[in-house]
């Protein structure tokens, strides 16, 4: 699988999102700057985390508008498989490609810490291994991953199983104590309708070694992949 990373002034995501997949695959993906303009050729295209132009505006609002993300936008309406990671789906929601916003915690604090996502369906190539109910642990490290939809539009997110992942303890429980940033239904992790374009906050590609936190996220990456 041929994967394309892209990098905006900020992104400070990128190589770790580099390391996790080629550690996955054996292939090392390519860095695209956010000026460039083609994405042909890729199976795979990452949007990673980061503060991209300084998340000036609104997280994601910049890098939306810049010549890289039209090229994400017509690969991704040719079927193209698009993750988006912290910021990235930010910039997915800024776009359009996914809906929603993410809006500043609950607590209105930048949280840093591990923690727990439910698998809420299986669904390739984004959820690799995993299996509905399935629980990993992860990283979080944002200031703005409270997702917020109106009412029919979270409804058909579960309606049309579009809700990947969710904020749970360790034992896969889901209510107001495990959600950790004020997130509507604890949401972490969502799909458009298409099924090819997957947004999260956590940060899987922090969880690939056991001397840095775990190595639950290669669970999905070795899908991702290929």
């Amino acid at each position: 699988m041929k994967t394309a990373i892209t990098v905006f002034p900020g992104t400070n995501r990128e190589r770790d999102m580099a390391a996790a997949i080629e550690k996955a695959s054996g292939n090392k993906p390519d860095l695209i700057w956010h000026g460039e303009s083609d994405l042909a050729g890729y199976d795979l295209i990452v949007v990673p985390g980061g503060f991209s132009y300084g998340d000036y505006l609104r997280c994601g609002a910049m890098a939306g508008n810049s010549p890289i993300m039209r090229a994400v936008k017509q690969q991704a309406e040719r079927g193209v498989a698009v993750l988006g990671v912290c910021n990235g789906f930010q910039v997915l929601t800024e776009t359009g490609m996914l809906p929603g916003v993410l809006m500043r915690n609950a607590g209105l604090k930048f949280i840093c810490k591990m923690t727990h996502i439910r698998c809420e369906r299986s669904h390739a190539p984004f959820t690799g291994s995993l299996n509905q109910g399935d629980v990993i642990k992860v990283a979080v490290a944002h200031n703005e991953g409270n997702y917020f939809a109106d009412e029919d539009t979270l409804d058909r997110l579960e309606g049309n199983g579009r809700v990947v992942f969710r904020y749970s303890d360790a034992a896969g429980l889901v209510d107001a104590t495990t959600n950790l940033n004020g997130s509507q239904r604890n949401i972490a992790g969502i799909l458009n309708e298409r099924g090819n374009v997957m947004g999260m906050m956590p940060h899987p590609e922090n969880a690939i070694d056991a001397l840095a936190g775990g190595v639950e996220g290669l669970k999905m990456f070795a899908a991702l992949a290929g």
